[in-house]
């Protein structure tokens, strides 16, 4: 396989690529809205970071078959995507840690779904697709950073207690 360098990060599939990734964290926020609007647990920026980090597994394999053609035998393919789903399994473990319920309050929704964006990310940049990860922790950050204010601001009551 081919090293894979920094300057292949502007290409135009990373173009698209954040598109995909912007899209989907749109599509999370269509959902989380809703839930927002019901003052439930998993809200506007837990659904937006549930999609962003979905969509950097999926952009993640893609850029990878990609880059292999037919140079590497499938089973090698098919070795490296059982990996990253077993990434995923043990993630999801790790995030359930961190969300706790006391007294009718769930916490850490958001925690747990940060964890998975960055574990999506990790297998980005562990394979070398170093724009993949720093577009997807970007849009991450704003989700964490800009809509949480935003969620503060237009939703005070329903505040998730953990930022």
């Amino acid at each position: 396989m081919d090293e894979i360098t920094i300057l292949s990060t502007l290409s135009v599939w990373n173009i698209e690529s954040f598109l995909r990734l912007l899209l989907a964290t749109l599509c999370g926020a269509a959902l989380g809205w809703e839930r927002e609007r019901q003052a439930k647990p998993a809200g506007l920026r837990t659904h937006m970071m549930v999609s962003l980090g979905a969509a950097t597994f999926v952009l993640t394999g893609l850029h990878y078959t990609e880059s292999l053609g037919q140079a590497e035998p499938s089973w090698l393919q098919a070795d490296l995507f059982r990996i990253i789903a077993g990434v995923i399994g043990g993630v999801g473990f790790l995030g359930a840690g961190s969300i706790i319920e006391s007294r009718g309050d769930v916490r850490g929704l958001t925690t747990a779904a940060s964890i998975w964006v960055a574990a999506a990310t990790g297998v980005a940049c562990g394979m070398g697709y170093y724009g993949l990860g720093i577009m997807a922790i970007a849009l991450a950050m704003v989700t964490l950073v800009v809509i949480g204010t935003f969620e503060r601001f237009h939703f005070p009551d329903n505040d998730e207690p953990e930022s």
